[in-house]
């Protein structure tokens, strides 16, 4: 047991990936909106992101490809429909990771302007934070990213379990919230907004790659098994604990979410005056956690596509990383405001899931590649559904917005 603990890193890669500005943001909105009762999206969502991620884990670890390369490998023999694979795969990507990474920036800079109670001005604070980011990409070293992001999963999950304990959660209301899944109305953009937050399409690519570089062949898989489970459990977790302390908190006081403010409330039961510091501080490193895994997973899936050096050092792999990490320091200094930001990216990132998750599916199902370790009934039944509920709930949106539900 010792041994797998140890060998946790990918994972948890993973998992601070999407514990950032926007997991906090929504969870802390659907609390506070809704109280417990979409605490079932956080449960499906973190379930589902177990079932997919540790579908791109087999293919890092077994096959030893990227999920790029495993797509093109299958599907790319076509010169036509290989170019077309890779224009929709980097499309994809590109779109929801700059959305995502002006949301980190954003979410960051937000932190800091509170933390810093406003004196310096937003757009300062977000160019700051991308300096950081840029830093940490270009300077710091793959481990040693990995164990920051390590600590920020743990800080965050000790923070709100501790206000949780402390405010006294309703256990019956939270219960029925996990187990009775309903949309109530106006409730649609923040469930797809849950479910995107937890179930990042870039974590695919980036998890088959970080497990490729962690283990070494298909003996390892039991350890890289129990580091995508035990990581994204604990990283739905810490969603559910946010989304909990917002509805016993701020909704149970009848208080609404507009500001980086109104979401300190939440901690002020437990910490009192020190809550504003440990939320900013929070949001803060949550923001720069995510701002750094962004680019990363783009430079991966990328460098994979293009047949570039699949390594953080490689200079076109740099360029692309920095490419994404300028679009979203654009998006967050001259975009509308943060916490607008953050949400949007979210919910553009539950949109384009159910396309990613095609193409992982199809990838898991070649014995080619995987061999034995290839999809069985049960995993394509998984898979399957999470696809379908995650598509039926954007084409639910979509039609909404067309007027025509």
């Amino acid at each position: 047991m010792w041994k797998r603990l140890k060998a946790i890193g990918p994972g948890a890669l993973i998992a601070a990936a999407f514990i950032g500005p926007g997991t906090v943001t929504t969870a802390t909105a659907a609390g506070a909106q809704f109280g417990y009762t979409l605490a079932w999206a956080l449960v499906f969502a973190t379930i589902a992101a177990i079932i997919l991620q540790e579908m791109s884990v087999r293919l890092g670890v077994v096959a030893r490809l990227g999920l790029g390369e495993a797509v093109l490998k299958t599907l790319g023999a076509n010169p036509v429909l290989r170019w077309l694979l890779i224009g929709l795969i980097i499309a994809a990507l590109f779109v929801g990771n700059a959305a995502y990474e002006g949301g980190n920036i954003a979410g960051a800079a937000l932190g800091l302007e509170t933390l810093f109670d406003g004196a310096v001005p937003h757009d300062v604070l977000a160019g700051a934070t991308a300096i950081m980011a840029a830093g940490m990409l270009f300077l710091g070293g793959y481990r040693a990213i990995e164990k920051f992001l390590i600590a920020i999963v743990l800080l965050m999950s000790i923070t709100f379990a501790a206000a949780l304990f402390i405010i006294g959660p309703d256990l019956t209301s939270l219960a029925k919230g996990a187990l009775h899944p309903r949309i109530p109305d106006g409730a649609l953009p923040i469930v797809i907004g849950l479910i995107g937050t937890t179930i990042v399409p870039y974590n695919l690519f980036l998890h088959a790659a970080a497990a490729r570089r962690r283990w070494k062949n298909a003996t390892d898989l039991p350890e890289a098994r129990f580091d995508a489970t035990i990581s994204i459990g604990l990283g739905g977790l810490v969603s559910i604990l946010i989304l909990s302390t917002a509805a016993a908190s701020l909704f149970a006081a009848g208080l609404k979410m507009e500001t980086g403010a109104d979401m300190t409330r939440q901690l002020e039961p437990a910490f009192g005056p020190w809550a504003g510091y440990l939320l900013s501080t929070g949001l803060f490193a949550a923001g720069l956690s995510s701002a750094i895994t962004a680019p990363l997973a783009t430079g991966f899936a990328t460098s994979e596509l293009f047949g570039f050096k699949s390594d953080p050092k490689a200079f076109p792999f740099r360029m692309i990383a920095g490419a994404v990490l300028g679009i979203g320091t654009a998006l967050a200094i001259f975009g509308v405001k943060p916490i607008q930001v953050i949400l949007f990216a979210q919910i553009a990132n539950g949109f384009l899931l159910p396309i990613i998750a095609v193409f992982l599916l199809y990838a898991a199902n070649q014995h080619a590649l995987l061999g034995s370790k290839a999809n069985g009934f049960l995993a394509n039944l998984a898979g399957g559904m999470v696809v379908v509920i995650t598509a039926g709930l954007g084409v639910r949106a979509i039609l909404r917005v067309l007027g025509i539900l």
